[in-house]
């Protein structure tokens, strides 16, 4: 079954005055023991959380256990039901994009198509009073030692177009289940994943005003300053003072970086022994460069 294209994914639908659908309970349960076998969930401050309305629950990114360990938490302990802005290429898969569209899951485009639709349907799930889950970096951190780093503008966008709060989430854990950009899984059903609530951070100043990049950079990263303190409040130690940038050294702001990286250090070793460096189509799996020959070659 061949996948979808990115314009054939369609946004998905509201039931007005329900929350957590049928379809949300189905795939929250079916999941429910699958995932505590992957570990356990330790959550703190939900009184921090406005009791009634919709919000942005803006948490950090560390490995792509995290979206479940969050959702779970949602779902079975907030009581709310989870909605995520998540990558295209889910929806594309069969049976698993149309499972995470009945869900109420939102697809976000890199492919070349516009995320006017994705960010209008967010828009509706926080108007409708509902609640997202989102990640700020818009990305897995790329920081050496796992630590927040900067974030993307789209959090605190939809929590001014809408008018709900943003509230910063610290969650530490699924790192020792799985690793950064790995794909393999350690099941721990004995250790904890530790998440602190925090308290709503003030937007106000920000409302009611012409908003500039300026603005939306330096209230995005306010929130950032929120997520860290708490993710410090778990890990016991202090972040470094400067928030980690993947630009300022040389890295992709999308995609499996430790690729990149691979890719980069082979090319490296090609140029200083003057060879050609590696076709567009190069990968890298299980650590080593892949170069597959393209038919016409």
């Amino acid at each position: 079954m061949a996948k979808k294209s990115a314009e054939s994914i369609k946004m998905p639908d509201l039931r007005p005055g329900v929350e957590r659908t049928w379809q949300m309970f189905l795939l929250a349960w079916f999941l429910r023991p699958w995932v505590a076998l992957l570990f356990r969930i330790k959550v703190t401050g939900k009184e921090n959380l406005p009791k009634t309305g919709g919000y942005v629950l803006a948490g950090n990114h560390v490995t792509t256990l995290d979206a479940v360990a969050v959702a779970y938490m949602m779902f079975f302990r907030l009581k709310r039901a989870p909605h995520f802005l998540a990558k295209e290429g889910l929806f594309k898969t069969p049976i698993v994009g149309p499972v995470l569209l009945a869900c109420g899951q939102i697809p976000v485009f890199r492919s070349g198509r516009g995320n006017k639709d994705p960010m209008e349907s967010a828009y509706k799930v926080l108007r409708a009073g509902h609640c997202i889950g989102i990640f700020p970096e818009g990305t897995l951190t790329r920081e050496p030692n796992q630590w927040p780093m900067r974030a993307r503008t789209g959090a605190v966008r939809l929590a001014l177009e809408t008018g709900v709060p943003i509230v910063p989430l610290g969650q530490w854990g699924t790192e020792k289940v799985m690793d950064t950009y790995s794909s393999n899984i350690r099941p721990k059903p004995w250790h904890k994943v530790n998440m602190i609530i925090g308290k709503p951070i003030d937007i106000s100043p920000y409302r009611d005003k012409k908003i500039t990049t300026d603005d939306l950079v330096a209230l995005s990263d306010e929130v950032m300053v929120e997520i860290t303190k708490l993710v410090e409040d778990l890990r016991g130690e202090k972040a470094p003072a400067k928030r980690f940038v993947p630009s300022e050294h040389g890295l992709p702001e999308h995609g499996n970086f430790k690729k990149f990286l691979v890719i980069k250090a082979e090319n490296d070793r090609r140029l200083a022994q003057g060879l050609e460096p590696l076709p567009s189509h190069a990968k890298v799996k299980g650590g080593k460069v892949v170069v597959k020959k393209v038919k016409g070659e």
